[in-house]
């Protein structure tokens, strides 16, 4: 693999140090510098690399991007740490932007998101036959986001998976539209050791969390999923055919 004039951006994953790829692992195995997304990546995942390590949390993006192109440019291998997949609220578009003005490639290597290890905690389905055949996935409106969608969103009653809300998931509850007895999910640091899963309704699950002491790093699951009990077969495991 050619690392010259490149930073690799890698997918950490949700949290278990096991569920990281094969090739992020690889990658952070081989890396002289490793720039980490704070305490959104598990410690544990960082063991994987004896090379430097620098949290990103409180630098500037020139700050960030500026440390990864010195140490390219100085012939090091560079891994970009991202929690869950770089895809999802990530900024990694804004990253490669400023790295092109230093004339240095990127290879993203996709890592599994925290959406999917909150469904396997809860051990069903984001979409399932008769129930929800889609997922959204948004926020609410903070500071980098001035206005949110969630209430019109939730009008088309599918599966909603709600990232960096679990301060506001009062307001998100008093926002959304489905029925005051949909099932409800948050998922605190999926697939950590500390895993945390409250279940509930869009009527009690805010009190339930507040009580729980969860603020943050928590998704949120809403819609039918979550307790699904009223679901059609899947085609795939219909009737079996007569042999021919």
């Amino acid at each position: 693999m050619d690392d010259k004039n490149k930073v690799h951006f890698v997918g950490a994953g949700p949290g278990n140090p096991k569920l990281i790829t094969v090739m992020g692992r690889e990658l952070l195995e081989r890396a002289d510098l490793v720039v980490y997304a704070g305490s959104l990546v598990n410690p544990k995942v960082l063991d994987y690399s004896n090379g430097e390590k620098i949290d990103s949390y409180g630098l500037t993006l020139d700050e960030i991007t500026k440390t990864m192109a010195d140490h390219v440019k100085a012939g090091k291998m560079v891994v970009r740490l991202h929690s869950g997949d770089p895809s999802l609220y990530g900024s990694v578009i804004e990253q490669m932007n400023e790295l092109k003005k230093y004339g240095i490639k990127v290879e993203r290597v996709p890592g599994v998101s925290s959406v999917f290890a909150s469904a396997a905690a809860l051990n069903t389905q984001l979409t399932l036959n008769g129930v929800s055949d889609t997922l959204i996935i948004t926020r609410p409106a903070g500071k980098t986001l001035e206005k949110d969608d969630i209430n019109e969103l939730s009008r088309h009653n599918a599966t909603m998976a709600v990232f960096l809300g679990t301060q506001k998931i009062g307001e998100i509850m008093n926002k959304v539209e489905y029925p005051q007895d949909t099932p409800v999910a948050v998922v605190f640091h999926a697939s950590w050791d500390d895993e945390q899963v409250i279940c509930g309704t869009v009527a009690d699950i805010a009190q339930k969390v507040k009580d729980a002491g969860i603020k943050r790093s928590a998704m949120i699951i809403i819609g039918g999923v979550v307790d699904p009990v009223n679901y059609r077969r899947s085609h795939l495991y219909g009737v079996a055919q007569e042999p021919l």
